[in-house]
């Protein structure tokens, strides 16, 4: 059986000490390896197939390698997965395992579940929910380096840095997409008002009329729910019985659930989509959106760029990666900052085929 190469075996290819091998390959070598020597260690340790002892650099640097997270139902949900994958993929560019536990939106096992982690020698704790919401932060997590995604802290003086989505831009890219189709008579169908979600998309729709300098028609903005079948009555509501001419030529939706109602609304009415009327939806919900006939353009949630950018803060703070450290879905660069301890990641058009021109005439 070939025997494992060493650090020892790797500083006599390359040509340096022992201890600058582990340097170079813990992270530290700038500033201790001159430049040359550094690759020279990186090229001895590839060709000897060799990574440093995890369990023994962990020991020495008094660190488990482990982050926690805590869900409220991402686990159990068929939603918002990608934020604790995007969170797991940079943990493991950095040597990290993640654990996660989830609580089943029963707020009472928030503590302690908590604390199982902690008791575990977690180095840092995220916590994670789906859907954007407040969230009453449990003490415990004041332990260690901690941080939220898709949440923030309730508490008036905001104690945990969050990483939420850009919701007011996104309703804004929203509107202006339709915007830029010709269309002027714009609905919007919102969601649940308990959702905080939903009060920041009208905003950025607002907000791009704003920008047109046109006046919102108040009437257009109507809440009716989260689900198929809220978009479909909000839909019989704004379009049966009205003339072409007084109808809108776009719903936007506060979700694609919202969508998918409307469609049918409008299939129900014998309306084509879009046709006659362009529909919006929001989310990009995986397994829905593209596969709607016809499929659906709407804002996509980042939520691997969430959980990447998050994982990337927390370890920045555990002390094990530098700022603005990113991997291939690039959290550094989608990551906006927003108010103090608050980063905002951008929400990501997608144009497909429920939206369109404006009808002629309109």
């Amino acid at each position: 059986m070939k025997r494992k190469a060493t650090a020892l075996d790797v500083a006599k290819l390359a040509g340096v000490s022992r201890s600058a091998v582990s340097l170079v390959l813990n992270g530290r070598g700038d500033g201790n390896v001159a430049l040359e020597s550094q690759q020279r260690i990186r090229e001895a340790a590839a060709a000897l197939n060799y990574s440093p002892n995890k369990i023994a650099l962990s020991l020495r640097n008094q660190q488990s390698r482990v982050i926690g997270i805590v869900s409220d139902q991402v686990v159990t949900s068929p939603f918002d997965g990608n934020i604790i994958a995007g969170a797991d993929a940079v943990a493991r560019e950095h040597g990290f395992v993640t654990v996660v536990m989830d609580t089943e939106l029963d707020e009472s096992r928030d503590e302690s579940a908590v604390e199982t982690l902690l008791d575990r020698q977690v180095d840092g704790l995220m916590y994670v929910t789906v859907g954007l919401r407040p969230l009453h932060v449990p003490a415990n997590m004041a332990r260690v380096p901690s941080i939220l995604a898709n949440c923030f802290d309730d508490r008036p003086e905001a104690g945990l840095p969050a990483v939420i989505p850009d919701e007011v831009r996104g309703g804004q890219e929203a509107a202006e997409h339709v915007m830029s189709l010709g269309h002027r008579d714009i609905a919007f169908l919102a969601g649940d008002s308990l959702t905080p979600a939903a009060p920041r998309r009208i905003e950025g729709y607002r907000a791009a009329f704003s920008g047109a300098g046109m006046p919102v028609n108040e009437d257009r903005v109507i809440q009716v729910g989260c689900d198929i079948d809220a978009g479909f009555h909000g839909a019989m509501k704004l379009l049966e019985g009205v003339k072409p001419a007084a109808r809108p030529t776009a719903i936007l939706c506060a979700n694609d659930r919202l969508a998918i109602g409307v469609v049918l609304a409008c299939y129900r009415l014998g309306l084509s989509v879009p046709q006659d009327v362009s529909v919006m939806g929001y989310d990009d919900e995986f397994r829905i959106a593209k596969a709607m006939v016809p499929a659906l353009s709407t804002m996509a949630l980042p939520l691997r760029e969430m959980g990447a950018a998050a994982m990337a803060s927390l370890l920045a703070e555990v002390g094990s990666a530098p700022e603005g450290t990113s991997d291939d879905d690039g959290p550094a660069a989608a990551a906006v900052s927003g108010t103090a301890g608050e980063t905002m990641v951008p929400c990501r058009l997608v144009v497909r085929e429920s939206t369109g021109p404006v009808p002629a005439g309109r």
